[in-house]
């Protein structure tokens, strides 16, 4: 019983346990009232035989029925104030104080009145919680003691006609069993409206899910269809049948359906699967079939006691065609854009190194016509030839960055790790960048720190990404303004962060830093010359470097770009130099399905 009613320990328990519409619960509270009435009606129907007793001189009858009414009252004044857990604890005491009466009244061991004190316990199972049960069986336990001790006195306890004892006894016993039937009769109700209203629940949410639900038995057959299934199927649901299902399917995925569903039935396991199926154009006009992508889920009916080999199932359909028609084009986009990615690589490196030859030969060229190797010329051939010169070398360093580029994103960028002094590369790169600092007006300054490990990395990898650091932040500086370099270590990394006091970034800028041709001033009106590739190499690099690349910036203020990089180099040893942070990692391709060849090819 404790698993159908709820019981609560209080007043608001009880009061919240009504207001969830839980049929049982009210009938076994309408039970109780009744059974208070019927106390009530019984002992209003004893009464004046009762009195009549009570005047010739006999006061057991109206002891009993006075008993039973005021008991009767009172849990009915219990249930009223909606106390119903002390109304049913009243109603079981009841019982059990008219048993010990006649008991004790009773000289015999075995009298009516140990009959009707067992009706206690069972009115407790009926109506009551755990902790009622067990007192009941307690106090009938001291009932039977008391019978047993009164059984063995020479005289009765109290003296009362043999007659009068009888037929008290018996309507005491009557009463007791009307009130213990009428319970067990409203109990059984309670349990056939929640059988219903369960089944009712269970069929409304079957023929109305989106859904198709098929339940087959233990021998394969289709027993149910819900409504849902004639739209996935595009027939009658009685047209259905296990032969027909399984022509439904497509003929290359019903080796998996079988296998599905034989584990589902032999073994009682549930299984799910994607498999095409057939569905039927009732009002078209075509005879070529169509095939759908379907969802299965099969799920054994496994009953405890079930002692059968094979279990029903019950299988869930659910079209996920839109589904695999999106991941497919998802698929066949991310390819496409794999290979236009490589067709852009391949471009670059070809075009760069068809680009290259010529343009070393026009800065060679044009530095000997700069410093007269091939014979004196005028003062403004020679300021043409400079500015050839220039402009060859920033073809080619764009050309150099453009296939450095083309590598990392290809994959192709090979590091030559070895331990080297990072705090040598400060002094190289600076001189290569002091023109373009003089030009700029800018004065650069390094703040080293001492005692600093050996770095396992790629040398030159590591000088190109300090000095595409310095290039952007003295391009991006004030004239007369200060960039600074600072070295450190920082727990199992090596921090190098380059800061300017330039024209800082916006927020919006910052998220896209490392994309390629990224500039913050985009367009013909952008002041500072770039192809918007420094930072992308730079963050390519570091990322080959199991390193990390961030960036603060403010608008006016300047920005400083920070690079972490493990000391221990790209492959690090947690012995060695353990877990510093995680490291995001590119996830893997996506598998690609050609199902809709295969759909085609069905059709």
């Amino acid at each position: 019983m404790g698993s159908l009613f709820s019981f609560g320990e209080s007043k608001e328990t009880s009061l919240a346990v009504a207001c969830t519409s839980q049929r049982p619960e009210v009938l076994r509270r309408k039970t109780l009232a009744n059974n208070s009435r019927l106390l009530i009606l019984l002992a209003a129907l004893a009464m004046p035989v009762a009195i009549y007793c009570l005047v010739v001189g006999s006061a057991f009858p109206f002891a009993v029925a006075a008993l039973a009414m005021g008991a009767g009252t009172l849990t009915l004044a219990l249930h009223h104030r909606q106390l119903f857990d002390l109304a049913a604890s009243g109603q079981v005491y009841t019982m059990l104080a008219i048993g010990l009466l006649l008991t004790v009244t009773d000289p015999a061991l075995g009298d009516a009145g140990l009959a009707v004190a067992v009706m206690g316990p069972i009115m407790a199972a009926l109506l009551g919680r755990a902790g009622l049960r067990r007192q009941s069986w307690f106090m009938l336990l001291g009932v039977l003691v008391v019978a047993v001790l009164v059984s063995m006195l020479p005289v009765p306890l109290f003296a009362v006609a043999n007659g009068v004892l009888v037929s008290t006894t018996i309507l005491a016993f009557c009463a007791a069993s009307a009130v213990v039937l009428h319970t067990a009769h409203r109990i059984n109700a309670a349990y056939e409206v929640y059988d219903k209203s369960q089944m009712t629940a269970y069929r409304h949410l079957i023929e109305h899910v989106q859904d198709g639900v098929i339940r087959f038995s233990s021998a394969g057959e289709i027993l149910l269809a819900s409504r849902s299934s004639e739209q996935l199927f595009g027939c009658r649901r009685y047209e259905l049948s296990a032969t027909s299902l399984s022509d439904r399917i497509h003929v290359l995925d019903r080796p998996a359906y079988l296998s599905a569903f034989a584990e589902a039935n032999c073994d009682g396991r549930s299984r799910t699967i994607e498999l095409r199926l057939r569905q039927d154009d009732p009002h078209g006009g075509s005879n070529v079939p169509r095939f759908i992508w379907v969802e299965i889920s099969l799920s054994p009916v496994v009953d405890g006691d079930q002692g059968e080999q094979r279990f029903e199932v019950v299988a869930l359909f659910r079209d996920v065609t839109d589904r695999r028609d999106n991941d497919f084009a998802m698929a066949e986009a991310k390819r496409a854009a794999e290979e236009a990615s490589a067709a852009k690589s391949r471009f670059l490196a070809t075009i760069g190194h068809e680009l290259r030859t010529p343009l070393n030969a026009i800065v060679g060229f044009s530095e000997m016509m700069t410093s007269g190797i091939g014979g004196d010329i005028s003062d403004t051939h020679r300021e043409y030839a400079g500015l050839i010169h220039q402009s060859g070398k920033h073809l080619i360093e764009v050309v150099r960055m453009l296939l450095d580029m083309s590598k990392i994103e290809a994959g192709k960028f090979e590091l030559q790790t070895e331990p080297f002094v990072v705090q040598d590369l400060i002094e190289p790169c600076f001189s290569m960048v002091e023109p373009l600092a003089a030009t700029h007006s800018v004065t650069l300054s390094a703040d080293i720190a001492s005692h600093l490990p050996l770095l396992v990395g790629d040398e030159r990898a590591c000088r190109q990404i300090l000095l595409n650091l310095l290039s952007n932040a003295i391009k991006f500086s004030y004239p007369g303004g200060k960039v600074a370099v600072s070295l450190k270590r920082q727990g199992q990394s090596i921090n190098l962060s380059v800061t300017d006091h330039g024209v800082g970034m916006a927020p919006e800028s910052l998220e896209r830093i490392g994309e390629p041709f990224f500039q913050v001033q985009d367009g013909i009106s952008r002041r500072h010359e770039g192809t918007g590739l420094g930072l992308s190499i730079v963050k390519g690099l570091v990322d080959l470097h199991n390193g990390t690349l961030r960036a603060m910036s403010e608008i006016g203020a300047g920005t400083t770009v920070t690079v972490l990089l493990p000391i221990n180099g790209p492959a690090i040893k947690s012995e060695e130099s353990a877990a510093v942070m995680p490291f995001r990692k590119e996830p893997p391709a996506a598998q690609i399905h050609p199902w809709q060849d295969e759909k085609r090819k069905a059709q």
